[in-house]
């Protein structure tokens, strides 16, 4: 009979899958206003933060591609909240999986 936590387990893992699956276009970072004067607040600008591959890195965004960009990076913390919960998951099923197998080898 399988156990029912495990099985708990992989339907929750399935679904992060899909989820994930139907994740949009993407990118890490923080879209920030910028002043060109910061003291009198003149000259509002975007600008995109973020680091990559262990660079840091600065991108001015412009006005039109901003709600996009916005998206984008909602998108990406959303796949790092999803692989976050896939990695939870899969620890918790591994452990749930080595508990069992023990009760197995220490029941007669």
């Amino acid at each position: 009979m399988p156990d029912k936590t495990l099985t708990k387990l992989e339907a929750d893992i399935r679904q992060v899958q899909v989820a994930l699956a139907s994740l949009g276009p993407m990118r890490p970072g923080t879209l920030s206003q910028q002043f060109r004067q910061p003291k009198t607040r003149e000259g509002e600008y975007s600008q995109l933060s973020y680091t990559y591959q262990g660079k840091s890195r600065t991108e001015y965004v412009r006005p039109a591609e901003v709600a996009a960009v916005r998206q984008e990076v909602a998108e990406y913390q959303r796949f790092k909240t999803l692989t976050a919960r896939w990695v939870d998951l899969a620890l918790e099923r591994s452990r749930r999986q080595r508990d069992l197998a023990r009760a197995r080898r220490v029941a007669p």
